[in-house]
């Protein structure tokens, strides 16, 4: 078979010019044969060897291009796919306040078990979710929370809250609570209480006195400085005790000592007989949102215990903090009067 003439000798890129004859129907094969000879030379031979066979050289072209383009189709259909599955468990897991479990995403989603098994664990290493690892559930991280700018909720932060404070009873052996803080008012969302006959119990949901309480005083003294001047400006400094802070001087006074050493205490100023230790809590964007709380009765909680109290509380003060997006690298609170 005579060689059809070539238009020119050289080749353009690497792609030789079409035969002559082949005309302007050949540029979508000129586009198709780049692609290969950019993207899988292996192929390159078989084309080269026909090139002087207008029909045989479409063909293959069309060959090569077919099973090399499917595969790649469907391999950006399975990953849109993925995305539309993973978005659709994080909505799932939002709608069902912030937690759900394995068993629960399969029913609300009709994901297989182990699809959704590998999505969660994905969104977890992604750092969108975080697995408990005691109940292996699964809840929103502050990650979300730091895309958006929106805030915790008290009832979510009382959800997070709830094992660290059976933590810390545990440990102490009294107990414990979170409390935040919303619309001026300081507010019990999660609790721990003891097995001891004697203990302390508190009511979830019930409102703290500001100047009376540790957990009430732990927050206010990280405020920023002109929201905790406005509060100690209008509060009526209600007396409980003997030892209640009765006055606005002493209250800012309490302020800065509570901030030089991180954690407030209530000696008996809201019940006679009870003593409360209290730390900060910190969001993602280091404000204070709420703070964690261990308490007991007088004759156990001695000053000596107080100050083995100390450690834990701040510690586990800390991992909430952790838990809601704070980290060592956000600047601290301001703490000037």
């Amino acid at each position: 078979m005579t060689p059809h003439p070539r238009i020119r000798a050289r080749t353009n890129g690497g792609i030789a010019d079409e035969p002559r004859g082949w005309g302007a129907a050949t540029a979508p094969s000129r586009q198709c044969e780049r692609t290969v000879r950019t993207r899988w030379p292996a192929f390159i031979g078989g084309l080269d060897s026909c090139r002087d066979r207008p029909s045989l050289y479409r063909e293959r072209l069309k060959s090569i291009a077919s099973h090399l383009v499917k595969p790649l189709a469907e391999t950006a259909r399975l990953t849109h796919q993925s995305l539309e599955r993973g978005l659709r468990i994080l909505e799932t897991v939002a709608l069902n306040g912030g937690t759900t479990t394995l068993a629960e995403t399969v029913r609300r989603t009709a994901l297989h078990r182990s699809t959704a098994h590998h999505l969660l664990q994905t969104l977890v290493s992604f750092g969108y979710l975080h697995q408990d690892r005691q109940t292996r559930g699964y809840e929103l991280t502050a990650k979300l929370f730091r895309l958006t700018a929106r805030v915790w909720t008290p009832e979510q932060i009382g959800r997070i809250a709830e094992p660290v404070t059976q933590e810390l009873t545990e440990q102490t052996g009294e107990g414990s609570s979170v409390a935040t803080f919303t619309n001026g008012t300081i507010t019990i969302v999660a609790k721990c209480d003891p097995g001891n006959p004697f203990r302390i119990v508190e009511e979830i949901g019930k409102p703290r006195p500001i100047h009376a309480t540790a957990v009430g005083k732990a927050i206010v003294a990280f405020l920023p400085s002109a929201e905790r001047t406005a509060i100690a400006a209008r509060l009526s400094y209600e007396r409980y005790t003997p030892r209640t802070i009765a006055n606005r001087e002493d209250f800012e006074a309490e302020m800065l000592r509570i901030q030089a050493a991180g954690y407030a205490v209530d000696d008996e100023e809201h019940h006679e007989g009870v003593r409360c230790m209290a730390a900060p809590i910190f969001s993602y964007a280091g404000h204070v949102v709420a703070c964690l709380c261990v308490l007991g009765p007088k004759f156990r909680m001695t000053r000596r215990k107080l100050r083995e109290l100390r450690v834990p509380l701040l510690e586990r003060a800390k991992s909430l903090s952790t838990r809601l997006g704070w980290n060592d690298d956000i600047p601290p609170p301001q703490r000037t009067n």
